[in-house]
């Protein structure tokens, strides 16, 4: 009787786990990002969170709202991300390319140490403002699910776009920069 108790409950444990990893994969296929990035998908372009953090790429801070009248592509990043890595040259670009038109693009580091942005920001040549959140307070705000996320905000700070994972495939990259043009518009 002691051994039928026992693949019972191995039988149990096996379909809990089961059932973990279903909900799980279901969570990641049908995810669409947090409220802000929803909320931009249907078009509502709402405001986004401010915040002021610390800055890694010189002295001070950064403060979202401070950007007003600009345009800016805030990407949510982290150095041990691997897709970050593949998107981050061409954020890079996309800064080099718009700076002059009124766009920023700032880099949001967050679930890191300062010492591996720092290097990460290094190995990338990454020149555009990089702001330090190690804990991840903004994420919740922002409804961040995951690394990398982008936003792209117009001259007012609303929510024009949203990109839930990297910027890496063609029609995404094109999908922002028809979001940019879209941004500097307004």
């Amino acid at each position: 009787m002691a051994r039928r108790a026992k693949l019972v409950a191995q039988g149990v444990a096996v379909g809990l786990v089961v059932l973990l990893f279903i909900l799980l994969t279901w969570t990641l296929l049908i995810d669409e990002g947090g409220d802000l990035a929803a909320a931009a998908a249907r078009g509502e372009r709402p405001q986004a969170p401010d915040f002021t953090l610390e800055r890694l790429d010189r002295e001070g801070e950064l403060t979202l709202s401070s950007l007003r009248g600009k345009a800016v592509v805030l990407n949510f990043w982290a150095s041990w991300c691997i897709p970050c890595k593949q998107e981050a040259p061409f954020l890079e670009q996309v800064w080099l390319e718009n700076r002059d038109r009124g766009l920023v693009v700032v880099g949001l580091d967050a679930k890191d140490f300062r010492s591996d942005a720092r290097r990460f920001m290094k190995r990338f040549g990454l020149t555009f403002p990089i702001v330090y959140d190690g804990p991840g307070d903004t994420l919740g705000e922002y409804g961040v699910t995951g690394f990398p996320e982008t936003f792209v905000l117009d001259r007012e700070g609303k929510a024009v776009e949203a990109f839930v994972g990297a910027v890496n495939a063609e029609e995404d990259r094109a999908r922002l920069r028809a979001a940019i043009e879209q941004a500097l518009s307004t």
